[in-house]
């Protein structure tokens, strides 16, 4: 599937906010669904990729030779997963936010690794 059938896919996600597809080389997010007011997804992609960077660079640190599945972000009222792709589709990662009251957190993870395997970029 492309880019943005990806996006609409995690947007079913229950309790879905947002998702965002980001190159973490550039911070540049290649593609956003969802959002709005409370939640400024170029912004949260630029921040996220920090996030992915500070974990790789950990990882190398470490001499771990392992690959981050999805990090997870526990807001009060959201859930921030973030899921690095294989390294074969690129320095890439999908961001998607959640309603903490309307999703599930198991079940998103779940639909997050479908959207992953699917996407063709």
């Amino acid at each position: 599937m492309n880019i943005e059938t990806a996006l609409k896919e995690a947007m079913t996600v229950d309790g879905a906010i947002g998702v965002a597809l980001v190159d973490y080389e550039s911070g540049m997010a290649l593609g956003t669904l969802g959002g709005g007011q409370h939640l400024d997804l170029e912004l949260a992609a630029a921040g996220n990729t920090e996030v992915v960077r500070s974990k790789m660079r950990t990882l190398a640190s470490l001499d771990m030779n392992d690959v981050i599945e999805d990090i997870l972000i526990t807001l009060g009222e959201q859930y921030h997963l973030i899921r690095p792709l294989s390294s074969s589709k690129g320095s890439l990662f999908l961001y998607l936010a959640l309603d903490r009251s309307r999703s599930n957190l198991a079940l998103a993870r779940h639909n997050l690794k479908r959207v992953e395997t699917g996407l063709e970029v």
